[in-house]
């Protein structure tokens, strides 16, 4: 599967705001977004023109898009499954991407941000009910359980990013067990259960022209 691999600093300042693609090093006063508030490219510090309706949906749907890591391929088949399903298709769409296998591991805090979350289950770490995924893209349902089988070097790095995550705390639709490395889907996440700031209706928008 097709991915970012280029800088993401760069992603951050296009958008203008802490995506926190590199967790707690984004917190650092070298971060580049502190140092340089205006967008990346040799354009970028020039005055910034008023984004019209259509840009602001568009910049919107980037930064989604950015913060979980997908292309707009995949983006685009998952707007076409919410749009195709029961419920609000915004909602249906956060949803979407938060029940991806590699948001629930950075949800869970066994990662300090998504590309490493979406490392360790492509390394064999992550079991979904006792059978190993290798899937990042992989989505959840409640009832799902889900345990970290891992090497001692591993094991030693994966509790490390838990404790580096402490201060991220778990969401209402996962039970978590860190002793054990174990979790549990209790249900589908809601709005409310996502921290960032998202309006999903300006995607929904963008998509319907």
């Amino acid at each position: 599967m097709a991915r970012y691999i280029n800088a993401v600093c760069r992603l951050c300042r296009r958008e203008g705001e802490k995506l926190f693609l590199k967790g707690p090093r984004c917190t650092s006063p070298k971060c580049p977004i502190a140092k340089r508030t205006y967008p990346p490219g040799q354009h970028g510090q020039k005055n910034k023109p008023k984004l019209s309706n259509y840009g602001l949906q568009l910049r919107e749907k980037q930064k989604v898009k950015r913060i979980y890591g997908v292309l707009e391929r995949q983006f685009r088949r998952y707007f076409a499954i919410a749009s195709k399903s029961k419920g609000v298709t915004g909602k249906v769409l956060l949803q979407l991407l938060e029940r991806r296998l590699d948001n629930v591991v950075f949800r869970l805090g066994l990662a300090v941000s998504r590309a490493q979350a979406r490392q360790l289950v492509r390394h064999n770490f992550v079991f979904v009910n006792s059978r190993r995924v290798n899937i990042p893209s992989f989505l959840i349902k409640p009832g799902d359980n889900i345990e970290i089988k891992a090497k001692d070097k591993a094991l030693g790095k994966i509790k490390e990013n838990i404790e580096l995550s402490k201060e991220r705390s778990v969401p209402a639709w996962l039970e978590f067990d860190a002793a054990g490395l174990k979790s549990k889907i209790t249900r589908l996440p809601e709005k409310d259960d996502i921290p960032t700031n998202i309006q999903e209706q300006m995607i929904v928008e963008l998509y319907s022209k």
